[in-house]
């Protein structure tokens, strides 16, 4: 891969902690969630994830589309990531993709939610390695 941009963030504290961006676009205290013993008064690591991993889908289905002649106005992608304990004793993470491509029928919207499963980079980067369920909600 040749990189054409580099996002950096700096996290201090761990889930406990603060992260912010070298830009200082972002800034957000993290906490662990309440299910997980904390306090919830902050944002955590999956619910970053999810907001990425939503931005990036939403990007590919929307590139699909207009490869294929169907250009979408509206693009709706809810990630469902989850953290729960593994076989190994650890944690491990799980993703839904809930999409909904209202101005499609449900085949089309089933169509370019899998190949935008094909081409989005979070998908490329988590496939094989955690559970990516998709869900087209038309």
């Amino acid at each position: 891969m040749t990189p054409i941009y580099t996002a950096i963030a700096t996290v201090k504290g761990g889930r406990g902690g603060h992260a912010e961006t070298e830009d200082g676009k972002l800034k957000v205290d993290l906490a662990f969630p309440k299910e997980l013993g904390g306090n919830g008064n902050g944002t955590n690591p999956e619910q970053l994830f999810a907001a990425g991993y939503g931005a990036c889908f939403g990007g590919a289905l929307d590139k699909v589309a207009r490869e294929r002649k169907r250009p979408l106005k509206e693009i709706w992608v809810t990630p469902h990531v989850s953290i729960g304990k593994d076989s190994d004793g650890g944690f491990s993470i799980a993703v839904e993709l809930h999409v909904r491509l209202p101005e499609v029928d449900r085949a089309t919207a089933e169509e370019l939610t899998h190949a935008a499963h094909q081409v989005c980079p979070y998908s490329k980067a988590t496939r094989g390695n955690i559970e990516v369920k998709l869900i087209v909600e038309n």
